[in-house]
């Protein structure tokens, strides 16, 4: 069994991050659509290198930013990614000479089942966005999404994005993942509207531990959850994070508690599927090394290219 690690974002050990461009400073500058080019383009080399920096650090799984192509969704304002083809091609390929999992998760903007019909366009707007920059990577991306309102009741929220969800095409269906809430929709909810369209569903476990029933354990569902990813060639995914203090519940800390997450590991162990665990904490890849650091101290674990290696059966309790 194996268990792959990742992170999200830009490296802290990056000096520059991606670039944005809000519609106030677009309307202010000459040439807009001109330098708008500029940032997606400088934004599109900065993934380039964290590509490779993930390469040279032995980290396979990477969830890439949401903001590459800023102000696409807005009216009028129209460009293409084909300008930008040349470099995400290059990128792909790099993608898939390293043999790495990459996907987006989408900003809490993008809400299919928002009660504004203008929000539910300029989300799907942006899901065709990511369809096409996954097209020009010539990889088969997944974008991570919440389920978004809850209306009057929740069966109300479900409803509407089961609605919208089935008016949209195969291949944006097709890349859609679900990820339960730390407030709103809980495993049980998402997983049963996973299972009843067909979506993948990825297990955050933090939010789980947020935002469950008292009788609910997280036991109880991880057979389904792992069943929903069966339609795919990819191994499951989950998001692990650690809360900030015992105040702050739902905000993520820096790094990872190190005892949570092998107990986390322990539970996952009788399973014997291959899993990627998405590391969500404030730390990036400083966490995910710092955790695989104190893993390889954890004698039964064995640990390289921050992948851990389960001989189901032989590891001790924890």
């Amino acid at each position: 069994m194996k268990i792959r690690l990742g992170y999200l974002g830009t490296p802290n050990s990056f000096l520059e991050g991606s670039h944005t461009m809000t519609l106030k400073q677009y309307q202010k500058i000459e040439e807009p659509l001109k330098k708008l080019e500029e940032i997606i383009f400088n934004n599109l080399k900065i993934l380039e290198k964290i590509i490779e920096f993930n390469y040279q650090n032995k980290i396979f799984f990477y969830r890439i930013s949401a903001n590459l192509f800023p102000l696409k969704t807005v009216q009028n304002i129209d460009y293409s990614l084909d300008k930008f083809q040349s470099i995400c091609e290059r990128i792909g390929q790099k993608i898939k000479k390293y043999g790495m999992r990459v996907d987006i998760h989408a900003d809490h903007f993008l809400i299919l089942n928002s009660r504004k019909k203008e929000v539910q366009d300029i989300s799907i707007k942006m899901l065709n966005t990511y369809q096409e920059f996954f097209d020009l990577l010539k990889i088969a991306g997944k974008v991570i999404l919440h389920i978004g309102s809850k209306y009057q009741s929740k069966e109300e929220g479900l409803k509407v994005f089961e609605m919208v969800f089935l008016k949209l095409n195969k291949c944006l269906q097709e890349m859609i993942v679900l990820e339960n809430d730390d407030k709103t929709y809980t495993v049980t909810e998402t997983l049963l509207l996973c299972e009843k369209l067909q979506i993948p569903m990825v297990l955050d476990y933090h939010h789980f531990l947020c935002n469950h029933e008292p009788k609910e354990k997280i036991n109880d569902f991880l057979t389904r959850i792992l069943n929903t990813w069966r339609f795919t060639n990819l191994n499951a995914k989950m998001h692990f994070s650690s809360p900030k203090n015992n105040k702050e519940k739902r905000t993520h800390h820096f790094y990872i508690d190190y005892h949570s997450f092998l107990k986390f590991i322990n539970i996952l162990e009788k399973f014997n599927i291959d899993i990627d665990i998405m590391l969500e904490c404030k730390g990036k890849e400083e966490s995910l090394l710092k955790l695989t650091r104190q893993i390889k101290f954890y004698k039964p674990l064995k640990i390289k290219n921050n992948t851990i290696y389960l001989l189901t059966g032989t590891n001790k309790p924890l």
